[in-house]
């Protein structure tokens, strides 16, 4: 049985549906604000023509002219399968504009459902058979909340408020009025700056009674992107929480010592190299296409925390490198049962399908769990972020 799903690598949407091959999707919208940059970038063209002009613009300085619209970021930042069969919901942002647009047709339609300057949309989940949209809203100065709205985008409105980090909305199955998600509360100082953050828990809100259930909790460790199955079991990751308070090793101190030096050429040189890409666009490094800067400069962020690709520390039994280590577990727990069960190690991203089974990565390769808890690797790739099922 041929089993469809799309996931994200860096930025870039790709998609397997039923036995033809994985393909990448571009954005229309994606490729259109590239076009009219290409155009405004032609029309001034003039004003950076001569060997005089190309060095007082920085052409020679830099590599590239400034305004280049090859250099222009467009990133996919979450996706999820539609409200019906077939369909996939992709969130997009770039420096400018952010939105969130709908896929039909085997990917070959794109409908723009959200399109806007004053903030950026990720970790979208749709329910299924229902016209709701869930989503991770984040505004200007870092605010961010969890936030729903019809699936046509309109209708939004904010669900959760307060000093904690709301993050991986998830629909509970046949309700339009109940999410579940991860939440972590932020301490703070006297002077309100915040100095630490406790574990993720899973939450359950009522949007219309307005309440919320704690449904898993554990001290020692972060319960992370819960969803529900139909027949109420929960899935979610456990990973070992760390505490940023927690004093450093004796061995550790004296290697932070050491490298006190680099690190401080480091920072000086990240410092200038902020203002030369604010300034003129560019880095002050000129290897590699604009894609691979970018990826480098950004690594990955999940869970709301960075990744650091390269520090990968474990492989899968395949021998596909992990992006994160064993301890990263998908955990499933029956309903009205507190037992934890052990689905896969090493997992960075899941997603459920409807017969029971599990599509999970570990960053660099995409794998299914079926219900008797077969695994087979279905694809490799790099930096995968995120994996969901699509139902046909």
């Amino acid at each position: 049985m041929s089993h469809s799903y799309a996931y994200l690598s860096q930025g870039q949407l790709h998609l397997k549906l039923d036995d033809d091959p994985v393909r990448p999707i571009d954005s229309k919208f994606g490729e259109s604000v590239r076009e009219r940059a290409a155009q405004i970038h032609n029309r001034n063209a003039w004003k950076t023509q001569g060997t005089g002009a190309k060095f007082m613009s920085g052409g020679l300085l830099w590599g590239r002219q400034p305004g280049d619209p090859t250099a222009i970021r467009v990133d996919i930042t979450g996706i999820s399968s539609g409200c019906r069969p077939g369909e996939l919901f992709y969130s997009l942002a770039n420096d400018d504009i952010g939105g969130v647009f709908l896929l039909r047709d085997r990917a070959t339609d794109e409908l723009r459902l959200l399109h806007t300057a004053d903030f950026r949309v990720r970790r979208l989940a749709a329910g299924a058979a229902q016209d709701s949209l869930a989503c991770v809203v984040q505004r200007k100065g870092g605010q961010s909340c969890i936030s729903v709205m019809r699936s046509d985008g309109t209708d939004m409105r904010d669900v959760t408020q307060g000093d904690t980090i709301d993050d991986a909305p998830h629909w509970v199955p046949g309700s339009a009025r109940e999410l579940v998600f991860q939440s972590s509360a932020i301490g703070r100082n006297r002077a309100g700056f915040a100095v630490t953050q406790a574990p993720f828990a899973i939450h359950k809100l009522d949007l219309e009674a307005g309440t919320v259930t704690t449904l898993a909790e554990d001290p020692r460790f972060d319960l992370l992107t819960p969803q529900l199955a139909n027949d109420g079991t929960l899935f979610y990751i456990r990973r070992p929480y760390r505490d940023p308070n927690q004093p450093p090793s004796l061995w550790r101190a004296a290697l932070d010592l050491v490298l006190l030096p680099f690190r401080l050429i480091y920072a000086i040189f990240q410092f200038l190299n902020f203002f030369a890409v604010r300034y003129t666009g560019n880095t002050l490094t000129t290897t590699g296409n604009a894609r691979q800067k970018h990826a480098d400069i950004r690594k990955m962020m999940v869970w709301g925390n960075m990744l650091d690709a390269d520090k990968a520390a474990d492989r899968a039994d395949d021998g596909t490198p992990a992006l994160v280590p064993k301890s990263c577990e998908l955990i499933r727990r029956r309903k009205d049962s507190s037992t934890e069960e052990v689905v896969a190690k090493g997992v960075l991203c899941y997603d459920l399908y409807s017969d029971g089974s599990v599509l999970y990565s570990n960053g660099s390769g995409i794998y299914r769990v079926d219900p008797k808890g077969s695994v087979e690797r279905l694809a490799k790739d790099a930096l995968i972020e995120q994996v969901v099922t699509i139902e046909m």
